[in-house]
């Protein structure tokens, strides 16, 4: 399996602060990539890291088979966007695309023309007189011009109102079919992940708590609702993300990869219920915190009850 980004056992401090620690990651090229988790989680952290923006205290992490930022070549393969969207305010949208022409040798200059005309934006125009939309999709454009292999978004539409969001997802598949690029994209939006993405890495508390293909994630998790004794067994291989529990029910969330033999004598009543994107990136980013080092990352913990 050809991989666009492998983190191995990955960590970052701020002087005495750890930003992350014992990352570990291995995502399959082409896929497009939701990376979620609260504010201070370390997800902007990965991103430099993965840019090549910074480098690692500890552990490895490479970026289409190669140190990220190692050289020139591949600096060109990758696409970043930043929250703030990296425009010029006094350039014009034409001067904009002229730079990018200057400092990437393989623009593609129909491509940025092509989607700058789609768009109806006059090449004339200050980038400070483009509207929040307009000017994520001006930097989306730039980026997309690169013809990279792997495009990173840091939370992009975070100051979108809703119908500029949604163009500018749109926008982005549409690139993303073109040139079958990796897309890592960050965003606090989940429906916004869910309408576009296939593989999910959650982070919290400075670790990677989960990462997958977004079908099998949904495939394997569930809620779990009974009597207290009807969770005392819990079949093998099946982990523990929460647990809830009442005077008189248990309701637990777990990671099951085989199937639940919840059915006959043993264990009366339960009830299994499916987890959607929201509820299951919820459930890990409010998971107990535990010490560096207690648990594999990018594994579910394992709790008996």
């Amino acid at each position: 399996m050809t991989l666009a980004i492998e983190a191995v056992d990955l960590g970052m401090r701020y002087g005495s602060k750890v930003a992350l620690t014992d990352c570990n990651l291995a995502v399959p090229v082409g896929r497009t990539v939701g990376l979620v988790g609260p504010n201070g989680a370390g997800k902007s952290t990965l991103l430099g890291l993965m840019c090549g923006l910074m480098q690692p205290t500890t552990g490895s992490i490479k970026v289409l088979g190669e140190r990220p930022a190692v050289s020139a070549a591949h600096l060109a393969r990758v696409g970043f966007v930043a929250q703030d969207t990296p425009l010029v305010p006094d350039l014009t949208v034409g001067e904009h695309l002229k730079l990018g022409a200057k400092l990437n040798p393989r623009w593609d200059r129909k491509l940025a023309d092509d989607r700058i005309r789609g768009l109806g934006l006059d090449m004339r125009d200050k980038a400070r007189r483009l509207s929040g939309g307009q000017g994520a999709q001006l930097a989306l454009a730039m980026a997309a011009a690169k013809r990279p292999e792997l495009l990173i978004f840091d939370e992009p539409v975070a100051a979108l109102d809703p119908l500029a969001r949604r163009r500018f997802l749109q926008g982005l598949m549409e690139i993303v079919a073109e040139l079958s690029a990796t897309v890592v994209l960050s965003s606090h939006v989940l429906s916004d992940l869910e309408r576009v993405c296939d593989y999910l890495i959650v982070v919290a508390d400075g670790r990677v708590q989960i990462a997958g293909e977004i079908d099998d994630l949904i495939s394997t998790h569930y809620r779990l609702l009974g009597a207290h004794d009807n969770f005392d067994d819990l079949p093998p291989g099946t982990t523990v993300i929460q647990a809830e529990h009442t005077g008189r029910q248990s309701t637990l969330i777990v990671h099951a990869p085989g199937s639940l033999p919840y059915q006959g004598p043993q264990i009366q009543g339960p009830q299994i219920q499916r987890l959607g994107l929201e509820e299951l990136v919820l459930a890990y980013m409010s998971r107990p915190t535990d010490p560096p080092g207690s648990r594999p990352v990018g594994h579910p913990q394992t709790t008996r009850l």
